[in-house]
């Protein structure tokens, strides 16, 4: 498969992935290329078959894919905002200790 311009990003996935890319598009009805949700499953770095084994046509496969979330965006996501309540908390900690003490003074 040549891909062009996205060669070098389509490698490292595939590299980080340990699998290669599956072709990023199939037959459809009328004989014109469509996108292949097995492709977008890789793109999203799902295992192989996490939504493509279920049986659902070709369109519930890509509307489930394109209402998912990567996950490793989302535990990028949550690290930053575990981040962000830890400095909450302990903006909040602090702000309270010295409220109690201007309180008791």
């Amino acid at each position: 498969m040549n891909w062009g311009d996205y060669a070098p990003a389509i490698e490292q996935w595939e590299h980080l992935l340990g699998e290669p890319a599956p072709h990023p598009t199939q037959p459809g009805q009328h004989g014109r290329p469509v996108l292949a949700p097995p492709f977008v499953e890789h793109l999203m770095g799902l295992p192989r078959g996490w939504v493509t084994a279920l049986p659902l046509p070709r369109t519930a496969q890509l509307r489930a894919l394109g209402n998912g979330v990567v996950p490793q965006q989302a535990v990028h996501a949550i690290r930053l905002l575990q981040a962000d309540l830890a400095a909450l908390l302990a903006d909040d900690h602090h702000t309270d200790g010295s409220a109690n003490s201007r309180e008791t003074t």
